[in-house]
This record gives structure tokens, C-alpha cells and sequence, in this order.
């Protein structure tokens, strides 16, 4: 990618009949000195160095008065005290246009003067960003948003972490949207969903950005890179962002992933569910569409099925349908997708198969975003042997659980206590389970979607019955007998949740 700011040391920069001299903040019509104030210099050099470009206001506001508040009418002023000394609009010759709501951009043809030649620069606009169209609205995720686009110019490393269908890949492509004119560069969408070896992850970054010299290239930039999908690619992604972090100190990094990378100055975001009515909200429509599950579900209802309408009703059935999807946004719209179909009450009823609801996915997304089993399967046969035992094992708990309860349960001569706690954890650390803390214990909770999963898994390997067995044996009235006055509280405190 072209820059003048590199370019410029070498020589001045001609433009019409102009000669621009950046280093002595000199500019000549043929040998006579144009009289410009100094902000209007500024204004110039900003633009001429990003020439071809659109320079955001707020950028060239904050690049000309880097130390003042200032308003947009200021920049006005001196833009038009600028295209007024460049004769700009005079005898056809343009040089600065006005962007309406972007900013400006300088396009008039630039040539460098090296020794006494001159050397053309290419000026026409340069690609800014491969994000792709948005075609629906981003629904209950403004305070997120909000909050990575403040941080993340600051810390310039942060990742998003979830399970399956949480919105991940949505969040980091809003906050991209909303950096572009942040960065002189650009923003550039990774999607490592494409590719599954991670020494392939230079060559595919490469070619993303459509680097001729490699990612050496990269030292200069000023960008956003969203590396998005990153969970099957961990180590890989790993040693390639603590690398472009070293040497590429303007770039900024956005990772989603199902876990951390457990990089060198990672900021982790753990993105939410998007928030359920209570019961307690079930009075009137108004109240009820005041929550984020709701929100997304009558939209997509309504993008499926026009005259869609929220009554009230229906009040009890859409928030039972949006809790037992978990307020996961691609379970909730695969579900909604179905609204012409099935009806609401259609909806409602097929829930406790709720797998088989959610298979009618997006034609345009990679196989394992299509539909939420297929994203649940994918992670799935990423897991170690013991790791698929475990999560299937765990599927028996309809509530949440302490740790000792899962060893209690369903441990055995396989699933050994000391190696389940360390499987447990690398399972939250997956977000196939959640982590809830209350009253100083640490709990954790499949979701109903993924306990449907592994419930299906443990059924289909035969060994269903067996842990309902070890389950029932381990709360059952004679084993906490034996353990004292205190057991039925403490098992109580084991496994209460709501």
C-alpha cells in the first residue's frame, strides 16, 4: 500500500502547478511561495500524504489540533481558505472533495521529484477494508460494542471468547465497522474457518491482505486485523499475533475464538447471551421487547413471516422459547426462521428436540456455521477421547454443579478424579461449559443446547444408563446417609441453581 509519509523525505511533491515542499512547510506556484496559514499546511500535508484516500474529520481534526478542542466548523474554515489558495475548482482542476459524512479525500494526481525526476504516485483509492455487507442489524450488543471499540485502539490486543453461536464473529465485525475511519490502513477480516493446517496461516494472512513482500509488510501499518475463528488454530495463532505485536507496534488485533489464546497480553472478553425476560416481565408487550432474546427473536420472526406480531399472549411462549436456547443469537434465529412454518406454539412444542429444530441453517455460512448441531459437532470432534467422555457424562446434570458433584457422579476406573477436574476446567476453558459463581462457589452449567448434544452422544454410544445409574447412586438418600447429619444440605449446596 502506497504511503507518502514514507515517500515524501525523499524529494517534494508536485501537484497541478503546485511543488509542496512537507519538511519546510513551503508550498510554490512555479517560484512564487503561496501564502497559507500554518493550519492550512496541515490540513494538506494530512491529505496529501493519505492522498486517494478519505481522511475522516475527526482524524484530520485530531492529527491539525492535537492538543485543543476544536469544532467541525473550524476544519470548514480552513479546508475553504485551502481550496481557495489552490485555486481548487478553477479551470476545471480539482483537488480536494468533500466526502458528505466521511471526511475529505485529496484527488488530483502526485508525483514525487527525485533528482530532478519526477515520479508518478498512484492516487486512486486505495481498499480500505474486506468486511463484508451487513444484512441485518446487530441486536443487544451496543454496551459490548461500546466498550471494545474504547478499548481496543488502547490495548491493541483483545480476543472474544464464547461458545458456539453466541455472536462472536457479529460483535467483532460491528466494532470493525465502527474503527474504520480510526485507521489509516484499514480494517481486514482473517477467517480461519477456511483453512485447517496452522502453518498455513502466514501464506492465508498474506494473501488476505494481498502482501507481495509477505507479512513483513506489516511492520508500517496502522490497521485492524480480526482474526476470526481462531480455536481450531490456537498455537498457530498464538506465535503470529505475539510476533505481529513485537514487530508491527500501530496494528491492532480483534480475535474471536471459542477460548483464549492464552497470548502475551491478551485481554479476554467473554461474550454473554443476550438477557431473557424474567417471569416478572410477562405483564405487557412493551416490557417484554425491552430484552435483547426478545428483540432479535420478533426481528427475525418478522424478517421470515412480515406481518408477524407480538401479543401478548404470546408473551409466555417466546420467552420459554428464547430460555431454552440459552439467548444463544443463532439458536434464537434458526428458531425464529421457522416461525411461518411451525407457528409459535409449533416452536414451543418442538423444544425438547431442540437439535433437530435448529438443522435448518444458512446456506451461505461455512458447513459448521450453517446450523447449531453442525457447530456443536465441529467442536465436538476436536476434543480428546476423554474430553467427548466427560461432556457426555456431564449431560445428566439437568442444573448446575460443583466440581465435587461431577467427580462424585461420574467418576470411575476411566474417568479418574484427579484427571476430571483437569478435563472439566479445559472444557469450560472451551465454553462447552459455563461458569457461574454464587456465594463464593464455583458452578458449572452445560447449556440446554449442548446438553441435548451430548445427551444424543451418550445415547447413541450406549452408555446413557450407565451414568443416569452412577448419578442417581450418588444422590440417593443412602449414599449422603452415610456421610452424616450434614449431607442433605451440602448436597443441597452441590447442586442448587436459580
Amino acid at each position: 500500500m502506497n504511503d507518502l509519509r514514507d515517500l515524501n523525505r525523499d524529494g517534494p511533491l508536485r501537484f497541478g502547478p503546485y511543488m509542496f515542499h512537507p519538511w519546510q512547510r513551503l508550498i510554490l506556484d512555479g517560484d512564487r511561495p503561496l501564502r497559507m496559514g500554518g493550519r492550512a499546511l496541515d490540513i494538506l500535508q494530512v491529505l496529501v500524504e493519505r492522498a486517494g484516500n478519505v481522511v475522516g474529520k475527526d482524524e484530520l481534526i485530531a492529527r491539525v489540533w492535537p492538543t485543543s478542542v476544536v469544532e467541525e466548523i473550524n476544519l470548514r474554515v480552513h479546508i475553504a481558505a485551502l481550496r481557495r489558495a489552490l485555486g481548487d475548482g478553477q479551470e476545471g482542476q480539482r483537488y480536494i472533495v468533500n466526502v458528505p459524512q466521511r471526511g475529505y479525500v485529496f484527488i488530483a494526481p502526485v508525483q514525487r521529484m527525485a533528482h530532478g525526476t519526477a515520479v508518478a504516485i498512484d492516487t486512486s483509492p486505495k481498499r480500505q477494508h474486506n468486511l463484508p455487507a451487513r444484512l441485518t442489524p446487530v441486536i443487544g450488543r451496543d454496551a459490548m460494542v461500546g466498550s471494545v471499540v474504547r478499548q481496543l485502539p488502547v490495548h491493541r490486543f483483545m480476543t472474544l471468547a464464547g461458545p458456539a453461536g453466541i455472536g462472536k464473529t457479529s460483535v467483532a465485525l460491528r466494532v470493525a465497522e465502527l474503527l474504520l475511519q480510526h485507521y489509516r490502513d484499514g480494517v481486514w477480516m482473517i477467517d480461519l474457518a477456511a483453512i485447517d493446517d496452522p502453518a498455513r496461516i502466514i501464506e492465508y494472512l498474506a494473501h488476505t491482505l494481498e502482501l507481495d513482500s509477505g507479512v513483513d509488510a506489516l511492520r508500517s501499518w496502522h490497521a485492524l486485523l480480526v482474526f476470526d475463528n481462531c480455536e481450531h488454530l490456537l498455537e498457530g495463532c498464538r506465535a503470529i499475533v505475539e510476533t505481529l505485536r513485537v514487530s508491527a507496534p500501530r496494528l491492532s488485533i480483534l480475535v474471536t475464538s471459542r477460548e483464549p489464546l492464552r497470548a502475551l497480553a491478551e485481554t479476554v472478553l467473554h461474550v454473554p447471551p443476550l438477557v431473557v425476560p424474567p417471569t416478572s416481565a410477562l405483564h405487557s408487550v412493551a416490557d417484554v421487547m425491552g430484552y435483547s432474546a426478545v428483540q432479535l427473536f420478533v426481528s427475525r420472526a418478522r424478517a421470515r413471516q412480515p406481518a408477524f406480531c407480538l401479543r401478548e399472549r404470546d408473551l409466555r411462549a417466546v420467552r420459554e422459547i428464547c430460555r431454552r436456547l440459552d439467548g444463544l443469537p443463532l439458536a434464537i434465529e434458526l428458531a425464529a426462521a421457522q416461525i411461518d412454518a411451525l407457528a409459535l406454539v409449533g416452536l414451543q412444542a418442538q423444544l425438547g428436540n431442540c437439535l433437530q429444530l435448529l438443522t435448518q441453517g444458512r446456506r451461505t455460512a461455512v458447513p459448521r456455521h450453517q446450523t447449531l448441531k453442525s457447530a456443536l459437532d465441529w467442536s465436538y470432534q476436536r476434543l480428546s477421547p476423554l474430553e467427548q467422555t466427560v461432556l457426555q457424562g456431564l449431560a445428566v446434570f439437568k442444573m448446575a454443579f460443583t466440581l465435587e458433584a461431577a467427580v462424585g457422579a461420574i467418576s470411575c476406573t476411566v474417568l479418574r478424579p484427579a484427571s476430571l477436574v483437569d478435563v472439566v476446567e479445559r472444557l469450560a476453558r472451551k465454553s462447552l461449559l459455563s461458569v457461574e459463581q454464587r456465594n463464593g462457589v464455583t458452578r458449572y452449567r452445560l447449556l440446554n443446547t449442548t446438553r441435548a448434544f451430548a445427551l444424543e452422544k451418550l445415547e447413541h454410544g450406549g452408555l446413557l444408563r450407565a451414568f443416569e445409574m452412577r448419578y442417581a447412586r450418588y444422590f440417593s438418600p443412602a449414599h449422603w446417609a452415610s456421610r452424616g447429619p450434614v449431607s442433605l444440605q451440602f448436597v443441597e449446596q452441590l447442586t442448587s441453581f436459580g
